[in-house]
């Protein structure tokens, strides 16, 4: 992120708990109101800095440049969407998804203009996205396509990945927002290999040196020697043989019910999912709170935190910010 720019945060879904943990962040981080602002639905942002306990001035910025003069202990809101009316919380909402994805595509616009320094994204709920007719399943397939648009390119040819980290464990995916079946077409060599290459570009500079990368198969025990199938034989190895081969310090495939654990003791920097689930469930086993999502191979920096909308919780004022606060930490870099 460049220093001197502002951080984007767009509002989620405004039926669930993403105000709110907005308000709540800025409550906890007062000097954040000069260094980030939320992008969405200006009632929303004001109702949710009343249920999270009343007392959070609501700042009206123009442009994201004007958080630089702002006072500390305020919620600043940047309304790039106006809504006709609040929605109900809880409840899937055409309208609610439509607001979402019109903060996000504000915020990547002004990422790509060079206007912030990183989006950070709270939670959407992927039905009422679908509800308002956006095609895309999701946050990053949404964003890809997006930076495509801007750079004229096809969106294949902007190949992007998830990453979802906290303070110990990450795992990249090889696949997202598709059916388990799906997924499993996905794991091909071409996947594998050109997850390795944007994660080592993504980790080295992160880290300041090549990440060490662990590679988890899609089998039970990695396949047993192709006893219990052959996609770490004829997809994943040779994936890892060519990323070697371009200097990636690359191991596997491990088998997958133990390459987290390992790389949790530190033994690797990051692990390479075969798909969703197989990857996100030790993250978010280890703490929602302190989960990060990152979408890597996209021109600027975007992070998340690591759970949903929480219908359930939306509208109490008890929604912990403590993920949002993490995804904020890693958008400005410390």
């Amino acid at each position: 992120m460049t220093a001197t720019l502002p951080i984007a945060i767009t509002m989620g879904d405004p039926a669930g708990i993403g105000p709110e943990i907005i308000a709540q962040l800025f409550r906890q981080q007062p000097e954040w109101s000069q260094r980030c602002f939320a992008v969405g639905d200006l009632a929303t942002l004001r109702q949710a800095a009343a249920v999270t306990g009343g007392l959070l001035p609501v700042a009206v910025i123009e442009q994201p440049a004007d958080v630089l003069g702002l006072p500390p202990r305020c919620l600043p809101v940047l309304p790039a969407v106006c809504m006709a009316e609040l929605v109900q919380w809880g409840r899937i909402d055409a309208r609610a998804g439509r607001a979402a994805a019109d903060s996000i595509a504000w915020a990547a616009q002004a990422a790509l203009r060079g206007e912030v320094g990183a989006v950070v994204t709270a939670p959407i709920h992927k039905e009422a996205l679908a509800a308002a007719g956006i095609q895309h399943p999701g946050h990053t397939e949404f964003l890809q396509a997006l930076a495509a648009a801007h750079l004229g390119c096809p969106i294949a040819e902007l190949p992007v990945r998830m990453m979802l980290s906290n303070d110990e464990l990450r795992t990249v995916l090889v696949s997202i927002h598709v059916s388990l079946r799906d997924a499993l077409e996905a794991v091909t060599t071409a996947n594998v290999l050109q997850t390795l290459r944007i994660t080592a570009t993504h980790l080295a500079r992160q880290l300041g040196r090549a990440p060490r990368i662990a590679v988890a198969g899609v089998n039970p025990h990695a396949g047993e020697g192709g006893l219990f199938g052959r996609e770490e034989i004829e997809q994943i190895a040779p994936a890892v043989q060519q990323a070697r081969a371009e200097g990636l310090d690359v191991s596997g495939p491990h088998a997958p019910d133990t390459v987290f654990m390992r790389a949790r003791t530190g033994e690797f920097d990051v692990v390479i999912a075969m798909y969703h689930d197989q990857g996100l469930i030790p993250v978010k086993y280890l703490g929602l709170e302190h989960g990060v999502n990152s979408t890597l191979g996209l021109p600027f920096v975007r992070t998340s935190p690591d759970h949903g909308t929480a219908f359930d919780l939306a509208g109490s004022g008890r929604a912990d910010p403590s993920s949002l606060m993490a995804a904020v930490r890693a958008a400005m870099g410390v």
